[in-house]
């Protein structure tokens, strides 16, 4: 195992050589991978737990961005992004690398199940042999400050799980998940990182998109959009779904090793994320108990502070559920403005996937893991009654962490249900923005008048007025303060849990549209200030973020709803 230990990495070379590939050294290669890469075209893949693929590099790659902070994390050099090898490496030209011991890079399968539904119409041939990653290739493994990363390119070209698309992400889409990663991870939830942010000018291609300022749920033309290639890096890249592919083969009885590979890639996920808890000595069936409990601990919170600061994850599907209880996929996802339980930002996400209705669509997502897991225990009553305990006890362990959260978020000590049930009816009632009426309550507000910053109408009607500050008369018997200095604690405590800065979509739009044009400034404007997401910053800063969404903006077409980003 190869470590830098804190080390400073100043070069490519220094970089490369920290390369320590577990996943395709332990696991087990589609045995009709042609070994140079050369595997783009749509197929079947009936065994093996990857392909080897080599990348599609962009023409001329153009640098965006990088993560500042991931690379401070990282001990990465500045200097690294004039690098020609790094250049190549992240742009999808790795094949041209002479340095790199590793350059050909590998892609993975998975099902699809979607609430809870298994699904093989999505793939090419309807048997479920032909989906997973369509346009993410994995390039790069490595150990750096004794913590296993796992580097991917999204947008880097066609893999046999391509489905006939191009195998190419948009600047529009690379963007938006270039920024909400890092912003998750600023909010203080676990997520896939961003490491680079590339794009280039002299190729494009077609999307489906809408008519500027258009109503319309459906996309209504076909346009021509910059490519781009982006570096998302995780402790793995393990899903929900690519368990239940090994699962849904071994339950078929598919080929001769389809147990045999489940169980290999249960163990790697075991030792890829959740080594620290779950002892190598231990038996196979122990182990996969302690995963089940561990998974639903991780699933559960991730949701809840998901919750938390308004995230909706639109398409939260079994093959966009890490197993590592992280988030994963930013592709049709959205941060609430306006409250609503019934939020979605995608057109085709449907109420399962909205926002109060995640920690369902988390529960249909652990189910399917864990009918893959029983088919290990070999037919043993125990320990498929001690698994069928964590998966039927997982509304319990959901619910008590999303009131915990609620407690926390209105800086009470214990879930009053009334209490809750009286606020989330008046701020439909209102109107309020989810983020700034939070964050203001966070203030301790007297009246309220010092909350109507959040509204978006105006607080005319004397009932209403009447009816909020005997809300927050309730609230206050609730958080019981002493004197302005514990009134001071409290508030600042509040703000450690309500950020005063979320990552609206009409920022998005115009960061992309400026990158679109060759301005990359407001890419940059934006990650300086979402990976802060919970400072008090300057004012021009407040006047131009901490705001409420602009009446002509909503309804509008990929600005208040989207469609699949790609």
């Amino acid at each position: 195992m190869k470590k830098n230990s804190n080390k400073n990495i100043e070069t490519f070379e220094e970089l490369s050589n920290l390369g320590d590939y577990s996943f395709i050294k332990n696991l087990n290669c589609d045995p009709n991978s042609k070994l140079n890469g050369d595997n783009k075209s749509p197929r079947e893949i009936f065994s093996g737990h990857y392909v080897l693929v080599t990348p599609t590099p962009i023409k001329n790659p153009i640098y965006i961005s990088h993560s500042q902070k991931f690379f401070e994390e990282l001990g990465f050099s500045e200097a690294l992004t004039n690098s020609e090898d790094f250049i190549k490496m992240f742009s999808g030209d790795m094949h041209n690398i002479s340095k790199l011991t590793q350059n050909i890079g590998w892609a993975t399968g998975y099902a699809l199940s979607i609430y809870g539904t298994e699904y093989y119409a999505q793939c090419p041939f309807q048997t479920g042999n032909a989906y997973g990653d369509g346009r993410a290739i994995s390039i790069f493994e490595a150990i750096i400050n004794d913590k296993r990363w796992e580097f991917q390119l999204k947008g880097a070209g066609k893999t046999p799980y391509c489905r006939g698309a191009d195998g190419r992400a948009v600047l529009r889409s690379s963007v938006r998940e270039f920024l909400a990663q890092e912003h998750m991870h600023a909010l203080g939830i676990p997520t896939s990182r961003s490491l680079t942010l590339f794009t280039s000018k002299d190729e494009q291609v077609k999307r489906p998109w809408f008519r500027n300022n258009s109503y319309s749920k459906e996309p209504e033309v076909m346009i021509d959009e910059d490519v781009a290639i982006a570096t998302r890096v995780a402790s793995s890249f393990i899903r929900v779904g690519q368990i239940e592919l090994f699962g849904r083969r071994a339950r078929k009885n598919e080929h001769e090793n389809a147990l045999k590979e489940l169980e290999m890639i249960i163990l790697h996920l075991i030792d890829r994320e959740y080594s620290e808890v779950i002892r190598k000595d231990l038996s196979l069936e122990e182990k996969v108990i302690l995963l089940a409990n561990e998974f639903q601990n991780r699933l559960t919170s991730l949701v809840a502070n998901w919750l938390r600061v308004g995230y909706c994850q639109g398409n939260f599907n079994s093959d966009n559920c890490a197993a590592g209880g992280f988030t994963l996929d930013y592709g049709p996802f959205g941060f609430m403005e306006m409250f609503d339980p019934k939020y979605q930002s995608w057109t085709n996400g449907g109420m399962h996937f909205s926002f109060f209705n995640q920690p369902i669509a988390a529960q249909k997502n652990f189910k399917s893991f864990c009918n893959s897991l029983k088919l290990l225990f070999n037919g043993n009553s125990e320990s498929l009654q001690k698994l069928q305990e964590i998966e039927n006890n997982f509304s319990n362990v959901m619910q008590s962490k999303i009131e915990n959260m609620w407690a926390n978020k209105l800086g009470i000590d214990k879930f009053n249900f009334e209490l809750f049930e009286e606020l989330i009816n008046l701020m439909i009632e209102t109107k309020v923005d989810y983020t700034i009426f939070f964050r203001e309550l966070s203030n301790i507000p007297n009246d309220v008048y010092l909350l109507e910053k959040s509204f978006y109408k105006n607080l005319e009607n004397e009932e209403i007025k009447i009816k909020w500050n005997n809300w927050l008369e309730k609230w206050k018997l609730h958080i019981n303060l002493k004197d302005e200095e514990s009134t001071q604690e409290l508030s600042n405590k509040m703000k450690l849990i309500n950020p005063k800065y979320t990552l609206r979509e009409w920022h998005l739009v115009w960061a992309y549209q400026e990158a679109e044009n060759g301005n990359y400034e407001p890419v940059n404007e934006l990650q300086n200030i979402m990976t802060n997401p919970y400072s008090e910053q300057t004012k021009e800063i407040e006047e131009k973020y901490y705001v409420k969404k602009p009446s002509n903006f909503f309804g509008i077409a990929g600005i208040s709803h989207v469609s699949c980003s790609s």
